[in-house]
């Protein structure tokens, strides 16, 4: 799993039939200081997210297990909407002060 946080979203009116209605955003990830690097990645999402969210995402195989994605020709997937994270005692994000 990885951190990142939604800077988009991506359109695409022709994909596989398998991918009618599914929201597909742009995500830029952040390192453990919450930072955001130079890393980008396309991730369908399954939750909700909007551009500005900090979000948990799978890659990979990992991304095929949520039902939405089951079986689909999906390598990213958005699973969850990060309200706070820590690192020993520093929070390093916190979303009621985003």
């Amino acid at each position: 799993m990885f951190i990142a946080r939604v800077v988009g979203t991506v359109v695409a009116t022709r994909k596989a039939e398998s991918l009618v209605g599914h929201k597909f955003l742009l995500l830029r990830q952040v390192n453990g200081e919450g930072k955001d690097t130079a890393n980008y990645v396309v991730a369908t999402d399954a939750v909700g997210a909007g551009e500005g969210d900090v979000v948990l995402y799978a890659s990979g195989s990992s991304a095929r297990q949520t039902q939405i994605t089951h079986e689909k020709p999906c390598d990213a997937v958005v699973m969850a909407i990060i309200d706070s994270w820590e690192v020993g005692p520093k929070r390093i994000y916190d979303k009621s002060k985003a």
